[in-house]
């Protein structure tokens, strides 16, 4: 994994908001927009290794792609227009929105969240909000006194957003992982919360939930991270609620209510599954 996959999640947003502006401008209008910017972000992990580390500039490149696919629909809407007679079925190219497709989730490694259901000790929760403290505070070491040298973090972005390709491994590459994705600015409140049972990371973008991360505790150490940041995934802690309004999609750089973090302790809630 090259460290340059890593991006600071403020980027993350502000990127896919750009996109999304992008793709309204253009023919393919608002309905469309959610698609284009999906497939888009399909052809870039559609690429290979090297070839990604050839792209400079990668939102020039996403921008770019963006237009081409829009352009790609259009001249295909032209052309049965000018042929309604010619009984075919609309022709689905590679690029057009209607071929839209899901990820593949087994390609992509679909995030799991382990099968053993013990809840959250004593432990697991100590080093869950030692953990948050050393992200909130940017301390690397303390950061990587908490994992262990054979530590993985899988990253799931559902193709939505652009993440590190494959599993990140070693102490000290899963921690420079994790303080990029959280640094930048805005940077995300990030709290302990319950996470499919056990202490886990949140991370929120104003109101919206923009990363859930869950953890497994081996030896007083974290051994594996699954960090979520698939909208599709995360609409379940979006849900409004009578104290509060969620937007319906991610933020650029708008300003929201102060960010603060919580790291003491988690909050059990309804929907804190995955």
């Amino acid at each position: 994994m090259d460290q340059g996959d890593a991006v600071p999640l403020a980027e993350l947003l502000e990127e896919r908001r750009f996109l999304l502006d992008v793709a309204h401008g253009t023919p393919a209008g608002a309905d469309a927009a959610e698609s284009v910017v999906d497939e888009t972000y399909r052809r870039w992990y559609g690429l290979s290794d090297a070839a990604r580390r050839r792209i400079t500039v990668p939102r020039a490149w996403l921008a770019e792609t963006v237009g081409g696919i829009c352009r790609e629909a259009e001249r295909e809407t032209d052309r049965l227009v000018a042929n309604p007679s010619s009984g075919a079925a609309p022709r689905t190219s590679e690029a057009g929105p209607g071929t839209i497709r899901a990820p593949d989730a087994t390609r992509r490694g679909r995030l799991r969240w382990g099968s053993r259901r013990s809840w959250a000790s004593r432990r697991h929760d100590a080093v869950a909000r030692a953990l948050c403290r050393a992200c909130v505070a940017e301390d690397g070491e303390l950061l990587g006194s908490l994992l262990r040298p054979d530590v993985t973090a899988l990253f799931d972005g559902g193709g939505k957003v652009r993440v590190p390709n494959g599993p990140v491994q070693g102490g000290r590459a899963v921690a420079e992982s994790l303080l990029v994705l959280l640094s930048g600015r805005p940077r995300p409140a990030l709290s302990a919360r319950s996470v499919n049972g056990r202490t886990g990371l949140v991370a929120r973008h104003g109101n919206l939930v923009v990363a859930v991360i869950g953890l497994d505790v081996t030896g007083g150490r974290v051994a594996r991270f699954w960090i979520v940041l698939n909208p599709d995934k995360l609409r379940s802690w979006n849900r409004p609620s009578a104290s509060s309004v969620t937007p319906s999609k991610w933020p650029g750089t708008e300003k929201g209510p102060p960010q603060t973090s919580a790291c003491e302790g988690p909050s059990h809630r309804r929907d804190d599954r995955i």
